[in-house]
């Protein structure tokens, strides 16, 4: 497709269907004032290209729609950059806190300053009382109100304990697995490697994507929740590496902008396709985009026995900010 430049020379459209999910520069006609085309343009990411119309999502996150036939120039443009500032300020109390926005739960409840979190019962995290702060009653009722809480919604009733930060809480189960909570600057993540061409990004979790999810299951009313969930959070972005076969993805990966901070999730590579640079690759298209957003600093939740993960995030310049574990309440 070949347009006419504002200068009146030769302008080419360069981007396709298949580019749906880069990051692109359109010029394009926005409007005709006294017979004249005033063109604009817009750079962010190709969101859609449905029948003739093309969506842009810019910086802003308000997509920009139009015909296809007032595009006069198009093309991919290199990753946002980002810009080198030091990690925000966020102690692991806070941190915690905007983690629980950034994956919130289908139903939420304050006690005091704990906050009661059910997800028909998809992941931990989304369905487990996160102690920080003051209940607002003395211990043992505090954790009695837990328990009958939780059982009026058929869930075991679980603690997650963040250390340093949760109250010092005797008589629970034995802990399930610890989690490293772990951040980085934003902007070198985004020069971590190469490969950003097999990478797409879309607003919502499509097919694809959920087929290489591996945490999906239980029944409809927990893939309803986990739906709910995965696109729950100020400005959710979901990344793709299609396999060029037809397959299942290669990799996937999910990252929630919320102000300053970038928060990773659901990075998972398919067996074949680990230690081909595609983690690195899907990490930093999230994180350009998140940087685009105006984020400047990045954070993730890795189990602390996921040797292969906690050893890729070292690569990447993670480091451990704090713990935490989830512990079952007593049966009685």
């Amino acid at each position: 497709m070949i347009g006419e430049a504002p200068g009146g020379g030769r302008a080419e459209v360069r981007i396709d269907r298949s580019d749906v999910g880069r990051r692109v520069s359109v010029r394009r006609v926005s409007e005709v004032v006294q017979g004249r085309p005033v063109f604009r343009d817009v750079v962010g990411v190709l969101a859609s290209w449905d029948g003739q119309v093309v969506t842009v999502i810019p910086r802003d996150r308000e997509p920009v729609s139009f015909p296809e036939q007032l595009m006069i120039a198009a093309k991919t443009v290199p990753l946002f950059p980002g810009r080198r500032a030091a990690l925000p300020e966020a102690d692991p109390t806070a941190l915690q806190r905007l983690a629980t926005r950034s994956w919130p739960a289908v139903e939420r409840e304050q006690l005091g300053e704990w906050t009661l979190r059910a997800a028909a019962g998809f992941t931990s995290r989304a369905n487990s009382c996160q102690a920080l702060g003051d209940p607002g009653l003395p211990l043992p009722e505090a954790l009695a109100a837990v328990e009958r809480w939780y059982a009026a919604r058929g869930l075991p009733g679980v603690i997650e304990i963040t250390t340093p930060g949760s109250p010092a809480i005797d008589g629970l189960g034995a802990p399930f697995t610890p989690a490293l909570v772990q951040t980085a600057p934003l902007a070198p993540l985004v020069r971590a490697g190469g490969g950003y061409e097999r990478v797409r990004l879309a607003r919502t979790a499509g097919p694809d994507w959920m087929s290489r999810y591996h945490r999906v299951g239980g029944g409809p009313a927990a893939e309803a929740a986990a739906r709910q969930v995965l696109h729950g959070g100020p400005s959710v972005w979901f990344a793709t590496a299609p396999d060029p076969a037809g397959g299942a993805p290669l990799a996937i990966g999910r990252c929630v902008v919320d102000g300053p901070w970038a928060h990773f999730s659901a990075l998972e590579t398919a067996p074949e396709a680990r230690r081909t640079g595609l983690a690195t690759a899907l990490t930093a298209v999230l994180a350009s985009r998140a940087a685009e957003e105006g984020a400047t600093g990045a954070y993730l939740q890795v189990e602390a026995d996921n040797a292969g993960a906690v050893a890729l995030y070292d690569r990447l310049g993670f480091t451990t900010s704090h713990t935490y574990h989830y512990a079952r309440l007593p049966q009685r």
